[in-house]
């Protein structure tokens, strides 16, 4: 007989701790006759969504595939798992080689008959309740978020600690760690060197750690919250039963939070880095399969890169700088005439980056100044294109009777006696709660997903409605940020003329000045 025990949150520790269930268990093995105690395994900490972290029942579970344990105790389907599938999986491969699974809360062995089908029920119980507390968690970080609040991990997070008022504080000797990488990087060194040098005297990393990695280097680079800025919502967790995480490319909200704390990096130094690291990556080429030519890499510094077009062979422009007489002359060049000169694309003309500028604001400005219903119609179709009907929210409505679900299911669960266990088989109140509660989940996922398109369309027509309206009559100087929002592509067809092709459809060609 062994037990396993498991502890998942703080609020567990103070109510059921991991030293008591430890306790609970020795007492209780040595206490039954016929029980032989082979040993206690307990995760402490550890989520019972996933077995990938629990090293302790991992133990468990060989000790019992080497016949060591022929009999687990535990005290609720919850702590064995909260995934119903891999609970169901685990039991089988226990009952295959003749280890028997009791929990004490639901009183169920799980080599008995039918116990599948309780572990089932009382498992998606579980798993309900899991989910519905990530969900809450997720709600919950996302409304900080939104409020500007900013959570900082100090001990993973170079050059700030806590201060007397909770808030950050500039530490003075990691601060000249990270003002050392942005001024090597500025000098002309790569990420590599950077990294070499830090690991060579001895400058231990964000994590405490001696060696240093590029990808640590280029993160500190472009982490804005060392100009005292911060950008909510970079990443989020997929679901509560993977927690893969995700880089958040436009999914869901973000929010930027200007001056939240003390900058270490000035505004202009913290924008040079990012063009310096623009342009390290614009040099860098990926091969398209079934392309002829290469495509440069993304890069987000620019938004031509995504943008400016080749009207003769169709592939993207590059930012490339020339040197002549020792002056910089910043231009555009199609990557196809670049890469193979005339072979595929003939008479791909080179554009100076400021006149291709001015012309890309001029034919802006023409959108929004010369018809007085274009700025209305282009706000009509940009919402066309980006929104979607706002519907009755019963979400909560439905979280409700779920709960009123769960109810029913632990009632009827707990009526049952060992002579009456074979009729909650055939009992059809069963499997009306099961559909009727999966109808509601998925009606759940649907608004969850609904509410956060609506979030997001609302934050991105706010953007895009100010920007239009303040070009109205103020002329404004280019931005990348604001060419991205409001632009679908804008195509070269000579070195003295582009098309501009706005993100509803609507085109406009201009002249470009030299």
């Amino acid at each position: 007989m062994a037990a396993y025990c498991r502890v998942s949150t703080k609020q567990d520790e103070q109510l059921n701790s991991y030293e008591n269930q430890v306790n609970h268990y020795t007492d209780r093995i040595n206490r039954e006759a016929g029980w032989k105690l082979v040993g206690i395994y307990a995760d402490k900490g550890i989520t019972g969504t996933s077995m990938k972290k629990r090293d302790e029942f991992k133990k468990l579970i060989r000790q019992c595939k080497r016949g060591k344990v022929d009999m687990i105790i535990v005290k609720s389907i919850s702590r064995f798992a909260r995934n119903t599938l891999e609970c169901i999986l685990i039991t089988r491969k226990l009952r295959d080689i003749n280890v028997d699974v009791y929990f004490e809360e639901q009183n169920l062995h799980s080599i008995e008959p039918s116990s599948e089908f309780y572990i089932a029920i009382y498992g998606s119980i579980a798993q309900s309740e899991s989910e519905n507390i990530s969900h809450n968690v997720a709600w919950g970080k996302a409304q900080s978020a939104k409020e500007g609040n900013v959570f900082i991990a100090y001990k993973s997070f170079l050059g700030y600690r806590k201060g007397a008022d909770d808030k950050p504080e500039i530490d003075p000797e990691q601060a000249q760690t990270v003002r050392l990488i942005y001024n090597e990087f500025l000098a002309g060194k790569s990420l590599q060197q950077i990294a070499s040098n830090l690991t060579e005297t001895g400058v231990p990393t964000p994590m405490g750690k001696t060696v240093w990695q590029p990808g640590v280097v280029q993160s500190i680079l472009s982490n804005e919250k060392y100009k005292g800025d911060a950008l909510l919502g970079k990443t989020y967790i997929k679901d509560c039963i993977s927690k893969k995480v995700i880089v958040n490319a436009g999914e869901r909200t973000q929010y930027y939070v200007e001056n939240n704390h003390p900058a270490i990096i000035d505004d202009e130094t913290f924008a040079l880095a990012q063009e310096e690291l623009a342009r390290r990556a614009s040099k860098r080429k990926v091969k398209q399969i079934g392309s002829t030519t290469e495509q440069g890499k993304y890069c987000g510094k620019y938004a031509l890169t995504e943008l400016l077009v080749c009207g003769e062979c169709g592939t993207p422009y590059r930012r490339c700088t020339w040197t002549t007489n020792g002056k910089k002359r910043i231009v555009w060049r199609c990557i196809s005439r670049l890469d193979f000169g005339k072979k595929y694309c003939h008479q791909s003309p080179t554009m100076d980056e400021k006149p291709l500028q001015d012309a890309i604001m001029q034919a802006v400005m023409k959108v929004v100044q010369t018809n007085p219903h274009v700025l209305q119609t282009l706000k009509m179709h940009i919402q066309m294109g980006l929104g979607g009907e706002a519907g009755e929210d019963e979400s909560m409505d439905i979280q409700i009777r779920i709960a009123q679900i769960d109810k029913k299911f632990k009632d009827i669960l707990n009526s049952v006696t060992a002579e009456n266990q074979q009729s909650l088989l055939a009992d059809p109140r069963i499997g009306e709660l099961m559909s009727e509660k999966r109808i509601l989940e998925n009606r759940l996922a649907e608004y969850a997903a609904a509410e956060q398109k609506r979030a997001d369309t609302e934050s991105r027509l706010a953007n895009l409605y100010t920007i239009l309206e303040g070009m109205k009559n103020h002329p404004m100087e280019y931005d990348d940020r604001m060419i991205r929002k409001i632009l679908r592509c804008v195509v070269v067809q000579t070195k003295q003329r582009i098309k501009v092709i706005f993100i509803d459809g609507l085109e406009m060609e201009v002249e470009v000045e030299q």
